[in-house]
């Protein structure tokens, strides 16, 4: 990525992450759909210093541990895990601690919160614990139940929240993203793209004139419009990427360096998210 980048775009791409009192670059890392360790080091060197980790995660562990090894400060981990009891929990962190040899994580996340995790007294005392005790800096969560996490962010020990958010799913704008401002916890966004959804061209589409300042031939999305679709929103503090390969990593990243969307390309990515919502079946041009 370029060092000659405008301020405002820096601000853009940078951000203090709450609790966890880290500045990170907002583009987070997530290496479970086939990037592998090699591509973690070099994203690290172009600035990527939010990484997801947890079961599943294999091909990259050795990268995190090695960029974390020589820079711990600079970077965030943060586990996905899961937990029906405390013990599981402290047992998952203890793993996490040896397998990628650091002293803490920065974030624990309890996994799709419900489903494969609960928040129990339990649950809760341990996470606590580990926090008194440094093994974790931060509590954190994936939810689908956007109603649930608002009440959630309103009044609990959660430190940050990770959920969908996207153009044809924006309802966090109603049901989480007001709740926010009591205790100022940490959001992260994922599924920027639908699952592809919002990027494949689609049959039978109609969208007025693009308004934005640069050309753009669409629709569908591009993959850097929705990612700074997400960014956009001044609620959330990081959009996660799961690249498949290195050059889907560079495109994503460089993202970046385009900055914030104006009012009108935020209003036309939100029309065409809603026009694909509204179909009951997802017809792709082949």
């Amino acid at each position: 990525m370029s060092e000659n980048i405008p301020t405002s775009v820096k601000r853009f791409s940078h951000t203090m992450l709450p609790v966890v009192e880290k500045t990170v670059f907002r583009m987070g890392v997530a290496g479970s759909y086939g990037i592998d360790s090699t591509d973690i080091r070099w994203a690290a060197e172009h600035g990527a210093n939010y990484w997801v980790w947890g079961r599943g995660f294999g091909r990259v562990t050795d990268g995190i541990r090695e960029v974390i090894r020589h820079d711990r400060e600079n970077h965030v981990v943060s586990m996905l895990g899961w937990g029906f009891f405390g013990w599981q929990v402290r047992r998952s962190v203890e793993n996490a601690l040896r397998k990628l040899d650091t002293d803490y994580l920065d974030v624990f996340k309890l996994g799709w919160l419900g489903r494969t995790s609960i928040y129990s007294q339990g649950i809760i005392d341990t996470l606590l614990k580990l926090k008194r005790e440094k093994k974790i800096l931060s509590i954190g969560t994936s939810i689908h139940d956007r109603k649930r996490a608002g009440r959630l962010a309103l009044d609990s020990e959660i430190d940050l929240f990770m959920i969908r958010y996207n153009a044809k799913h924006p309802g966090a704008e109603q049901d989480i993203f007001p709740h926010l401002s009591k205790r100022n916890p940490a959001v992260v966004g994922y599924t920027a793209l639908a699952w592809g959804q919002l990027i494949k061209p689609l049959k039978g589409t109609a969208m007025p004139s693009w308004p934005g300042r640069v050309d753009f031939n669409g629709p569908p999305l591009s993959p850097d419009l929705c990612y700074r679709f997400v960014l956009s929103s001044p609620h959330v503090h990081v959009v996660l990427t799961g690249p498949q390969n290195r050059e889907q990593l560079r495109r994503n990243l460089d993202a970046m360096e385009q900055g914030p969307l104006a009012p009108d390309e935020m209003d036309w990515i939100r029309q065409y998210g809603q026009l694909v919502k509204s179909k009951k079946r997802l017809d792709y041009v082949k």
